[in-house]
């Protein structure tokens, strides 16, 4: 009983933990199941109204737009600046396809099977493909079997297995995607296009508006003029301009820096050692039987086998390679940034810069099939018809195999030997295994003197000693000056030329020029204001930095605005005197008083972009046009100054009105900017959550 009536009087403090450790229970038991949530949703790389777009598939697009960009340019290896581009364009095509789709769904919008068929194969080709060089024929113009034959070709049971063709899918689906989605686009855009267009009274005030043009004369007093010293702006005029006007200072969050440059370059002793090596090897490249391979053991740039003209042969070696023998060597030369000798292998040579080739291109054939071929033709076959039916690239096979114009440097060498120094009409075929070529060279331009050199090249670049003692200047430098205003004083103490980077942005690639600076950009949005960064190499340069502001703020702060703002009601107090000043006199007056000249302005009219060369200035253009021929405004406050205008004469330019003629026009030239101004819309509309800073 004593302990019954012990666990009774101890009942509250159990109940609390009891409830206590249910609490912990079922806390530990949601964090559990919910990792899996938060993990997926550090790995999205935006979230769009709820929506998320997982790293995986950002990712994977940006791949997949890598290939087509390759080719359709042609282009194998991307910059920074490219890669860069293409992220973006990623970026931009995803949010907006995530939240045309959403749209389309709400609407009950799709694409079916049958229309995405005829608009990509069928009978109703959307641009996108008719605009793409993979589906051209031989005259530069698409092709409707060149599009079936790529079709078949990346859907056929080889694409997993064969890396070209997959390549090559890759780049389908991409643009079959685009169709997909301008199609939808299309849909969603024909549903809007009612609630945009133009009515009788957007109509009548458009040709209104266009139906005379006005000549007029005008003087214009600019707000500079005027001292701002007789102005004053206070401070409350200010804030009040700024509270009225604070939804058009909206920002993204921003970073100010400032950084110095280290640049890698080579030192004295780098430029020492390289021409130690230049001089010490310099026998050998003399003397040596083997030239062609101490070449390309020891020169930056390997030994090519080309055989130079003098158009081709690099402008220092030209006066000596054709004016000396074989084996003549050249000193050793130096042009700044390389050193390169040079030893002549051949010379008196006569050979083509160029030939025309045609070709058969076979797979999964034998040497046996191809010998046949080679016989026949030989024996007077028509090259163009073997060649339509059995090459395996379209493109040329449709052409007779005509491949075209080729020179030394666009062929590989084994294709080059027996071209350009067998004779016009000559077949030769190359290959092994299951694949083989039939050329036949049809032409071959005037031969021309060339020569056969080994060119040592030894460019001198930063050593790795150099680089690490460049890298510790700059380490002690900031180990030195580790807050903002020791890191300016320093600079300047130093004459060091400090680099602004201003209004940075979370998702910028770089900071101004600099190359592969984007860990900078990711350094000064986790720093603090005042933080000195760690060394960072940006291309060519070691670069260190200081934070000197951070703004996550939703709107530009005052400050930052309060010099243009000052200016603008500095300019509206200008104006005010000058209308009383400038007000009841004439053209002529007005001019005298603020001695002006009196400028023209023609064709003036409602649709008028500028008035004369005064430029952009809508409220004076509109006043104008309010003028009867002969009559002179009062002064008008514009954006550059105060105005007094007379309008000389008014002619007629349209004289018969058309109501449907007008609205057409109208929704024509809105019609340009509708599907961006949609776009637009729906972004501003949804919550778009960007978390790229956190993968690049």
């Amino acid at each position: 009983m004593a302990i019954l009536q012990k666990i009774r009087n101890q009942s509250v403090l159990l109940l609390v933990v009891v409830g206590l450790a249910l609490l912990a229970f079922l806390i530990g038991d949601f964090l559990n199941s919910g990792a899996t949530y938060f993990n997926k949703s550090r790995e999205n790389v935006a979230e769009i109204n709820g929506e998320g777009i997982h790293f995986t598939e950002y990712q994977s697009a940006i791949n997949q737009m890598t290939e087509v960009y390759k080719i359709e340019s042609g282009v194998q290896s991307l910059d920074e600046n490219l890669t860069n581009q293409i992220r973006r364009s990623v970026w931009e095509s995803l949010v907006n396809e995530k939240l045309l789709n959403a749209e389309a769904e709400k609407l009950g919008l799709t694409v079916t099977t049958e229309e995405l068929s005829d608009r990509l194969i069928g009978n109703n080709i959307h641009p996108l493909i008719m605009q793409r060089r993979a589906f051209v024929d031989e005259n530069g113009m698409f092709s409707r079997n060149v599009l079936l034959n790529f079709v078949s070709v990346v859907n056929s049971d080889d694409a997993e297995n064969n890396e070209q063709i997959y390549q090559l899918r890759q780049y389908w689906l991409f643009w079959e995607n685009a169709v997909r989605t301008s199609i939808l686009q299309e849909k969603y855009l024909a549903l809007l296009d009612d609630a945009i267009s133009a009515n009788a009274v957007d109509a009548k005030l458009n040709f209104e508006g266009r139906k005379e043009n006005i000549a007029a004369s005008y003087v214009m007093q600019p707000y500079y003029a005027l001292s701002d010293s007789l102005f004053t702006v206070s401070d409350n005029e200010v804030k009040k301009l700024y509270n009225e006007r604070k939804e058009q200072y909206k920002q993204e969050p921003y970073r100010n820096i400032l950084y110095a440059t280290f640049e890698i370059v080579p030192s004295q002793d780098d430029f020492d050692q390289a021409k130690a090596e230049c001089d010490n090897m310099y026998e050998e490249f003399c003397t040596s039987e083997d030239v062609i391979s101490l070449v390309n053991r020891s020169s930056d740039v390997p030994y090519t086998g080309y055989y130079y003209s003098e158009a081709t042969v690099p402008a220092e070696l030209k006066d000596f390679a054709f004016s000396n023998a074989v084996n003549a060597v050249t000193p050793v030369m130096f042009d700044g940034k390389k050193y390169t000798m040079a030893r002549i292998l051949e010379t008196g040579i006569q050979m083509p810069d160029s030939v025309k080739l045609r070709h058969i291109y076979l797979q999964n054939s034998t040497q046996a099939f191809a010998d046949s071929l080679e016989t026949v033709l030989e024996a007077g076959a028509d090259f163009a018809e073997l060649a339509a039916k059995y090459s395996a690239v379209a493109q040329t096979a449709q052409n007779g195999g005509e491949i075209g114009w080729v020179s030394q440097a666009t062929i590989p060498e084994e294709v080059f030997t027996p071209a350009f120094t067998k004779n016009a009409n000559e077949i030769f075929v190359l290959g092994s295994g299951s694949e083989y070529q039939i050329f036949q060279i049809m032409e071959k331009s005037p031969a021309t003197p060339k020569v056969r050199l080994a060119i040592y090249q030894h460019e001198v670049v930063p050593s790795s000693r150099t680089q690490s003692n460049l890298y510790n200047e700059a380490k002690q430098f900031i180990v030195e000056n580790d807050s903002y205003e020791k890191f300016e004083a320093a600079a300047k103490e130093k004459a060091m030329a400090l680099q602004s980077g201003y209004n940075l942005h979370k998702n910028d690639e770089k900071v101004g020029q600099l190359e592969q600076s984007r860990p900078l950009v990711r350094w000064a949005f986790e720093a603090k204001e005042g933080a000195v960064s760690d060394v960072f190499e940006c291309g060519d340069y070691f670069v260190v930095a200081t934070l000197v502001k951070a703004s996550d703020s939703e709107y530009r702060p005052i400050e930052d605005v309060a010099a243009e703002l000052r200016i603008e009601l500095r300019n509206d107090k200008k104006a005010e005197q000058l209308k009383t000043q400038l007000a009841g006199k004439s053209l002529e007056q007005v001019a005298q008083t603020t001695s002006s000249d009196i400028k023209t302005a023609e064709a003036v009219n409602m649709a008028s972009y500028r008035f004369g060369s005064a430029g952009m200035e809508p409220y004076v253009i509109g006043a104008t046009t309010a003028l009867k021929a002969g009559e002179t405004s009062a002064p008008l406050k514009g954006n550059m100054g105060v105005y007094v205008v007379r309008v000389d004469s008014v002619s007629a330019v349209i004289s018969t009105y058309d109501e449907a003629s007008e609205i057409m026009q109208m929704n024509m030239r809105m019609s340009y900017s509708f599907p961006y101004m949609v776009m637009q819309n729906l972004r501003e509309d949804a919550e778009v959550e960007d978390n790229r800073f956190n993968f690049y």
